[in-house]
């Protein structure tokens, strides 16, 4: 276990599964203390309950990232269980599938509120004190589809769009605050979201499960998916104390398909 971010206090959204977790489990192996937020409560406890009997400190802190009640109320709890909050991983998230005209409003703005508007809540919450003292690293986990366009997926990559503007302008906003906001934008990661994209693919294709994997993986360079494990190394090095000159930045993790 190294102690690159000993001494830090960080919050995860979305820290209950998938990314998340992995970043949690991630920062606290580099010395960070970690409240893990997700509206999941059992989720939460158990990443946070494994990361206690790995060794590392954590706490579970249930989360509505759309509720700014509930985003007030864990950015105050967490700053009182940690003393501060010196990192903002904002990962909750939610995708989903359509063609255009069949999109509701109802679900573009669930779309728009779990990714775009709770990673403002957050970071409007969060980042008052790091810039008061001078010190804070704030990661937007996005997307591929925050740097590109593809069919189906107009509401999502809207809102991932979304996430890359604000991760820009706020990055400017607080450059010279000793502050940073930086995006990672990773393709097809191993996790439950991948999962469901592969069930929407069997559901409107009738592919079989092994044809859908496989044609999901012919669009990726390396032909296949992105570990967790990748993206949280890219979050943590992001909060390391020597990455303070990057800022306003999107790492794309896909493998080699998107090309800077």
């Amino acid at each position: 276990m190294t102690e690159r971010l000993s001494g830090k206090a960080a919050v995860v959204t979305g820290g209950g599964r998938g990314i998340g977790e992995g970043v949690a489990v991630a920062l606290a192996r580099a010395g960070a203390v970690v409240c893990v937020c997700a509206r999941t409560e059992a989720e939460v406890r158990r990443v946070a309950g494994e990361i206690r009997a790995g060794g590392g400190r954590a706490w579970a802190l249930p989360c509505d990232v759309t509720d700014p009640e509930s985003v007030r109320g864990m950015v105050e709890a967490a700053s009182e269980r940690l003393r501060r909050i010196d990192i903002l991983v904002n990962n909750a998230g939610a995708a989903s599938s359509a063609p255009l005209a069949k999109i509701t409003l109802e679900e573009w703005n669930r779309i728009m509120a779990v990714n775009a508007t709770g990673t403002f809540l957050c970071t409007q919450a969060a980042l008052p004190g790091m810039v008061e003292r001078g010190w804070g690293r704030v990661v937007n986990v996005a997307s591929v589809a925050a740097r590109t366009g593809a069919r189906y997926v107009a509401a999502y990559t809207a809102a991932k769009h979304a996430v890359l503007g604000f991760t820009r302008s706020v990055a400017a906003e607080v450059a010279a605050s000793g502050v940073t906001v930086n995006a990672v934008c990773p393709g097809y990661v191993d996790t439950e979201m991948t999962v469901e994209s592969i069930d929407r693919i069997v559901e409107k294709t009738g592919m079989s499960r092994d044809e859908a994997t496989t044609a999901l993986l012919q669009t990726t360079p390396q032909k296949r998916l992105i570990e967790v494990a990748e993206v949280a190394y890219s979050v943590v090095s992001l909060c390391d104390a020597d990455a303070k000159g990057v800022n306003g930045q999107a790492l794309v993790l896909d493998g080699g398909k998107l090309l800077a």
